[in-house]
């Protein structure tokens, strides 16, 4: 048996739902110990683990409005609440900062009869820890470098000494190491002198393009190029001030489609940066479910991947976005993090890349895919030809499977 330790919403985690339903098809009895804190989410995940047949079991539920239940919530605020001022006050770092499930998927991971146990966040690290101290068999998979991620601000709240050691001990004591590309499995073996995790890149099922809806819901001219960005939020810190800043010296005329939830004050941020010339050719979507999202994506030319080097763990991954875009035949122009350079190499001229932060070099790869539609032809086809034959999950599913099946002997 396996047990995934999640302490998350099934809905918000992808690498999850992959590992999960893979291993599940490759004959292993897989369970999920999630969380349930949105009563909205519940509902997606109960939809998601029902369709999928993923085993998925909340090791706690706080969205029932009972008295039990309200009084665990205040309990967990409480308790999460004395946390935080125990480090601001006194800088003791302590696992209650990461989140209010860790102390039941302690209780429930401890009960569990499972062969390995693979770990997916901060909550979750803790506990293999202290598995492996109890001679448990772990894994790891390091989704994010939790220790080097999130922005300047956000880092001084955090427990950066407890995550790396935590990091550390669970590196170097797993039987199965993975995480989203190779220049992050390298920089995790130099740093914690562990085996290289296996690259298990963030991509998705080619034969998803079977399901596109050849619809056009977002474009308002079909005769001039579209480029696309999407994320969770809208807001700063994504790279879309690199995009607005680069629009000025976009020579050929386009469509810039934005796809998100806006965070608070998006409006205002946005039309201080966006030049007036290029307002009315600017659009804001909201999200659409997963099924819909690369069907949206395929009706676009060019996808904007701006990810910013503002800390290691950013710097180092490979997300979603650049390997959606190249699964949607778009071409990519992206910014030159260490993942995203990982990409481009091995994607026969589908990604253009420019230095993040150079507004002007990002305009001229622009103006270069929007003044040729032979060579915005040539990359939108490298890019399904690279993500046939490398960056999509029938290619990554058999190292999953493999690499398990090594660490269970």
């Amino acid at each position: 048996m396996l047990c995934i330790l999640s302490a998350n919403h099934l809905c918000h985690n992808p690498r999850v739902i992959k590992e999960a339903t893979t291993l599940a098809h490759a004959g292993f009895d897989v369970e999920v110990l999630g969380a349930w804190f949105d009563p909205v989410l519940k509902l997606r995940d109960q939809e998601l683990a029902g369709r999928l047949g993923i085993r998925f079991a909340p090791v706690i539920d706080l969205t029932e409005q009972n008295s039990g239940t309200r009084l665990r919530r205040f309990g967990c605020r409480v308790r999460k609440r004395l946390a935080e001022d125990a480090f601001r006050y006194a800088r003791w770092e302590n696992r209650w900062q990461l989140g209010y499930a860790v102390a039941a998927l302690g209780r429930e991971a401890r009960r569990s009869d499972a062969d390995l146990f693979i770990a997916h966040s901060e909550a979750a690290l803790a506990v293999t820890g202290d598995l492996l101290h109890a001679g448990r068999r772990i894994g790891v998979d390091m989704e994010d470098w939790f220790s080097e991620d999130l922005l300047p601000e956000a880092r001084r709240q955090r427990p950066l000494r407890l995550l790396r050691s935590l990091e550390q001990a669970v590196l170097r004591g797993a039987a199965h190491r993975s995480c989203p590309s190779r220049a992050m499995s390298d920089a995790l073996a130099k740093e914690f002198s562990c085996g290289p995790p296996t690259v298990i890149y963030n991509t998705f099922e080619w034969s998803e393009r079977r399901l596109l809806d050849g619809e056009l819901k977002d474009r308002e001219n079909r005769r001039v190029p579209s480029v696309h960005w999407y994320s969770q939020t809208l807001g700063e810190g994504r790279g879309l001030g690199d995009l607005f800043a680069a629009l000025p010296h976009v020579k050929h005329e386009a469509e810039i489609h934005l796809r998100g939830s806006p965070a608070r004050g998006f409006g205002d941020w946005l039309a201080s940066r966006v030049p007036d010339s290029w307002r009315k050719r600017v659009f804001i979507h909201g999200l659409v479910p997963n099924g819909e999202l690369l069907s949206r994506i395929a009706e676009h030319d060019i996808g904007f991947a701006g990810e910013m080097k503002y800390c290691r763990s950013r710097d180092l991954t490979v997300t979603n976005k650049i390997l959606h875009y190249l699964l949607a035949g778009l071409a990519v122009v992206a910014s030159d993090t260490a993942g995203q350079r990982e990409v481009a190499d091995q994607t026969m001229g589908a990604v253009h890349l420019y230095p993040s932060g150079d507004s002007r070099a990002l305009a001229k790869q622009l103006n270069a895919l929007l003044d040729s539609p032979d060579e915005l032809g040539a990359a939108r086809a490298a890019a399904l030809e690279t993500a046939n034959q490398r960056f999509c999950w029938e290619q990554m599913a058999p190292r999953l499977v493999e690499n398990v099946e090594r660490a269970l002997g």
